[in-house]
């Protein structure tokens, strides 16, 4: 299974909609509950977010997801678009 990486922020209402699909495609699909999702607040860890921008990384808007360190979403996501990073990550 691949390693998955969401960028995010707790008041951020986008990223507030994805994490609420991750919990949602999770329930809903057991296959996707198989995936573990790192969740990296960029506010609360901010050295952990420059670690891996210093790895040669790059994003400018959350939420971001990455894939095995290959980004796989930036912005604003749907329900589909997190559904198609999950499932990424299985195969």
């Amino acid at each position: 299974m691949k390693h998955v990486i969401l960028f995010h922020f707790e008041s951020c209402p986008y990223c507030q909609q994805a994490r609420q699909w991750l919990k949602e495609l999770q329930q809903e699909q057991p296959e996707l509950a198989k995936v573990q999702v790192e969740m990296i607040d960029e506010k609360l860890e901010p050295q952990r977010v420059a670690d891996f921008l210093k790895q040669g990384h790059s994003y400018y808007y959350v939420p971001t997801f990455y894939v095995d360190g290959v980004k796989a979403h930036e912005g604003v996501a749907t329900k589909q678009i997190v559904e198609d990073v999950l499932r990424s990550a299985l195969a």
